[in-house]
């Protein structure tokens, strides 16, 4: 029997496309000023302007004989505004380096989208710690407490390691904690101590209603990355208690505040007006018990923020006023 020829085989020209080739990366486009104003995550800053008015009005009713110390609450503004947008930076590229963030489903991140060098991001994470640096020691010496210099370092390093270091808090279920001292109860009560030497009963209650704020907003944000989260083995809160009782949490720190409210309008009559704040915080939790795409979520996300600002804002204005 003949035997068969075998088939040519098909020879490729290196000239022309070969089809089988597996396709080329997609090029990412450099970070525009846009994305790096993205970066900073402005949604967030409320969580820093409100615990800062709430001190700043809680110190004026206390001593409001001494008049404005604006300087001086203008300087913890700078610190508060200068660790949130530092700590957003710094959880940027922490996430970035470790991959995290290549799962997430919210806003892409600048290191995590290969849109800018993870170096250039943690520089300017740095910039923004020193900024809040300088401006915490300034503060420190006009008020005549230097040893609060020491308090403003750990905050620092409190933000850097959130999600920084080999061995992140964050990503233990950590994360509320830290955002319930520094941006609830250092900041609020810092601000009124720099001003006026103490401590209200008003403040420290204004500061645990700002924190249980603040930490809803980090609460939905991290609801929404839940999933996310499980895949890139970082435990927030979250993802320890489970999707339910997340849900319940958040509408609880959203609630809770309004509660404490309740005192302030026992003594003073304009912080019923706060009440108002309301109509963001009730929505947000009714979205976040029922929401079920990352859209919702970051809608939630946004009527906290408002929530908080209103509620500080608002609160400090009714103690001073």
């Amino acid at each position: 029997m003949a035997n068969k020829s075998r088939p040519a085989q098909r020879r490729i020209d290196p000239r022309k496309n070969d089809t089988r080739r597996p396709p080329k990366a997609k090029a990412v486009a450099p970070a525009t000023a846009r994305d790096w104003i993205g970066g900073a995550r402005l949604r967030t800053l409320p969580l820093a302007i409100a615990p800062v008015a709430l001190g700043t009005g809680a110190a004026y009713l206390y001593d409001n004989d001494e008049g404005w110390h604006w300087v001086r609450a203008l300087l913890c503004l700078v610190v508060a505004v200068g660790l949130q947008i530092g700590v957003n930076y710094a959880n940027d590229y922490s996430d970035g380096v470790r991959g995290t963030d290549a799962h997430r489903v919210g806003p892409s991140r600048l290191t995590g989208s290969g849109a800018a060098k993870p170096r250039a991001v943690l520089t300017v994470a740095l910039v923004f710690f020193a900024i809040a640096g300088v401006a915490g020691v300034a503060v420190s010496i006009l008020s005549g407490y230097p040893w609060l210099i020491v308090i403003g370092a750990v905050c620092v390093v409190a933000a850097y390691f959130y999600t920084g270091g080999k061995h992140p808090y964050g990503y233990y279920g950590l994360g509320e904690v830290f955002v319930f001292i520094f941006f609830g109860l250092v900041a609020t009560a810092g601000t009124m101590f720099v001003q006026v030497g103490a401590v209200s009963l008003e403040a420290w209650l204004a500061a645990v209603a700002i924190g249980l704020l603040a930490c809803a907003v980090l609460m939905v944000n991290n609801i929404r990355d839940a999933q996310q989260d499980v895949l890139a083995r970082k435990r927030t809160l979250a993802v320890l208690v489970g999707d339910r009782m997340s849900r319940v949490l958040f509408a609880a720190m959203t609630l809770a505040p309004f509660v404490i409210l309740g005192f302030f309008t026992a003594l003073y009559p304009n912080a019923g007006y706060v009440f108002f704040a309301l109509l963001a915080a009730v929505p947000a939790v009714i979205i976040t018990l029922t929401g079920r795409t990352a859209p919702e979520f970051i809608l939630a996300l946004k009527l906290t923020s408002v929530t908080a600002l209103l509620f500080g804002v608002g609160l400090a204005a009714a103690l001073a006023f």
